[in-house]
């Protein structure tokens, strides 16, 4: 089994289970056509963080990282009508295309766009009180995951939830030469989450349209 039978089951999926969304599918698009990264949550990932973040009943939730805002729309329509998502983008090519993506997708209500850093904005969120958050998702530069995590915990209360993408890296994340600055980054972030009392945490390996990889998933004491 590879990656095209991974693709294959993974639109099996999709097909069964997620809702035909021209809304969502309308974002990609315009995220393609904007030259944007294809590295977006599939649409099975997305559906996953809904879940999560309703599960949690999150009505305040944090992304660091934007990309297109595809991942954030399934978040906003997670919280309810009043609830908030703060999304922050370093980008701000990637920033304009998300915001333009909010507004087709009828959430921009909910959503709180930074521009800038995510490590520069983190503590402007602190100073402006706007924790804790319900339900945190890190899916930004991989080598600052640590700082994130640390950032994530500041910004949190007992039951947060916190999920962390990327965290297998096609099996990389065994390797401990240090050589590969994102693998380095998720190593520490999983090292830090492992060693603190106020976290109970996990990590599941996955394969899909998305390749072979994983996410961590935590939660707050």
């Amino acid at each position: 089994m590879g990656a095209t039978q991974w693709t294959q089951v993974d639109d099996y999926l999709v097909e069964r289970l997620l809702p035909a969304d021209p809304v969502l599918e309308n974002v990609l698009a315009e995220s393609t056509k904007a030259g944007l990264p294809a590295i977006n949550v599939s649409p099975a990932q997305g559906q996953m963080l809904n879940l999560f973040a309703r599960m949690a009943g999150a009505r305040r939730i944090l992304e660091i990282g934007t990309l297109g805002g595809y991942s954030t729309i399934f978040l906003a329509r997670a919280v309810p009508a009043d609830g908030t998502v703060v999304t922050l983008e370093a980008d701000a090519h990637h920033a304009q295309v998300a915001g333009a993506n909010f507004q087709r997708a009828g959430v921009a209500g909910k959503v709180d766009l930074r521009v800038g850093r995510a490590i520069d904005t983190l503590p402007k969120l602190e100073a402006e009180g706007l924790g804790p958050f319900d339900f945190i998702f890190i899916d930004a530069d991989k080598p600052s995951n640590p700082d994130y995590l640390a950032w994530a915990l500041r910004l949190s209360r007992p039951g947060t939830v916190i999920v962390c993408d990327n965290v297998v890296r096609d099996g990389k994340v065994v390797n401990a030469d240090g050589a590969d600055a994102n693998v380095a980054g998720v190593r520490r972030m999983l090292d830090l989450a492992g060693a603190d009392p106020r976290l109970t945490a996990t990590a599941v390996q996955t394969v899909g349209a998305k390749g072979y990889d994983g996410f961590a998933l935590m939660m707050v004491e």
